[in-house]
């Protein structure tokens, strides 16, 4: 958009999510309003935000198709009452094969449902300190990149483990993205390792502004989370981390930083195709 609003306040919700659907939208919903009362107008939610729950069966006997899950309603009242347009986190939602999409929404202040994306890669790890995580046995992946349109131009939709696939997020960029968001519940080993370098880089590399809320602390069933969560300017500078605690995490974003550091390295121009080794 060439008339898009160059400005733009932020904020991260960062939040400890338990097993139950009801408490963990409450707390959600609170975060949402203090942030918008700080002036948020874009509001980004966490990977797994109605609910952190180990195994299968765990699972299965908590989600609900997207028509029956009570957080679709509740994000929708809740930008129709904050006035700001919300990226939900994601939502488990239960699919007619038996399986489970991980689901984010981008919805407007008007509450219409501006777009959905369905995680793309799947968690299928075995980790050096014994963790063992198979998300490809509950979660069916997705298959459709989505860039939302906002006021300030396009905003790609990532999750989590979609962040080792750089690939993804250039054909984001190239897609009119100027703002990618990534809501994970990173593990701590990996988090630790990777996640500020990994973010950082996604940023340099499609000259995007990097949003990315996450899960904290200990969770059911002895699963820990990295928290951090944290904004990136379009050159990699981290602008706001939001440490271990729940809250919130603002920053302003000035949305011409985004041209500008495309003209400094214009990576985005000088893809080229190439023989396999």
């Amino acid at each position: 958009m060439t008339d898009a609003p160059s400005l733009l306040r932020a904020a991260l919700v960062q939040v400890n999510a338990g097993p139950e659907i009801a408490p963990n939208l409450e707390q959600a919903g609170l975060f949402v309003r203090q942030a918008v009362e700080q002036g948020a107008r874009l509001v980004c939610l966490p990977e797994n935000v109605s609910m952190m729950v180990q195994g299968r069966q765990n699972v299965l006997a908590r989600v609900k198709p997207e028509a029956e899950h009570p957080g679709v309603p509740f994000f929708r009242d809740l930008a129709r009452e904050t006035g700001a347009w919300i990226m939900t986190g994601t939502l488990g939602c239960l699919l007619p094969d038996g399986r489970v999409a991980n689901r984010a929404f981008v919805i407007s202040p008007q509450g219409g449902i501006e777009a959905r994306y369905d995680k793309i890669h799947m968690f299928d790890v075995d980790l050096a300190d014994g963790e063992s995580y198979r998300e490809s046995a509950t979660y069916r992946p997705g298959e459709q990149a989505v860039v939302a349109a906002t006021p300030w131009g396009g905003l790609g939709l990532t999750i989590c483990y979609d962040v080792r696939f750089p690939h993804l997020y250039r054909a984001l960029a190239k897609a009119g993205a100027s703002i990618i968001t990534v809501p994970a519940a990173f593990t701590v080993p990996t988090g630790r390792a990777h996640w500020h370098v990994l973010l950082r880089a996604r940023a340099i590399e499609t000259g995007c502004f990097i949003l990315a809320p996450a899960q904290t602390g200990m969770h059911d069933g002895g699963r820990g989370t990295y928290g951090h969560s944290v904004i990136i300017s379009p050159w990699g500078e981290v602008l706001a981390d939001g440490g271990q605690e729940p809250g919130i995490v603002l920053a302003d974003l000035d949305l011409s930083k985004v041209a500008e550091a495309r003209r400094m390295v214009p990576s985005l121009m000088h893809d080229r195709p190439f023989a396999g080794p």
